[in-house]
């Protein structure tokens, strides 16, 4: 079985001069939220597919992190993930790069334990996997 989600894109005008908005009708997160040239290369308020990807991998790993803890017997007290996601504009725009940062409160667990668990959520998220194409790096510390 596979679950299903979505969301809705639409744009008008040219690319530089033209707006977007994005939709997550289903959940209501996102709500005709504007996007545009100089939102992603710029410094236009709104959003980007970037800042959404980052949104989508800070979200998946921390989950599988928390999964992954409380399996090994250490459910975490709190996790905070910062993802950071590059766009490169040389040879035409791509994602060059994706950096996690995790700081957790986990109650009784030493760095190295805490750093194989992390790492292994990371190489198993699924938003991890989906961006395999792309360099990750993690930076996992304890609080």
């Amino acid at each position: 079985m596979a679950i299903s989600r979505f969301a809705t894109a639409h744009w008008q005008g040219d690319l530089k001069t033209g707006q977007g908005m994005l939709s997550t009708p289903a959940s209501g997160v996102l709500a005709s939220t504007p996007y545009g040239f100089n939102s992603r290369f710029g410094d236009q308020k709104g959003t980007n597919p970037e800042e959404l990807i980052a949104a989508a991998h800070a979200g998946c790993f921390t989950m599988a992190l928390s999964a992954r803890l409380t399996e090994a017997g250490h459910p975490p007290a709190a996790l905070d993930t910062r993802a950071e996601v590059d766009l490169s504009t040389e040879g035409g725009p791509s994602i060059s790069a994706i950096r996690l940062k995790v700081t957790a409160n986990v109650p009784g667990i030493d760095a190295v334990k805490f750093r194989q668990i992390a790492d292994d959520a990371e190489k198993h998220c699924p938003v991890s996997r989906a961006l395999s194409a792309v360099p990750i790096t993690l930076e996992a510390s304890l609080s």
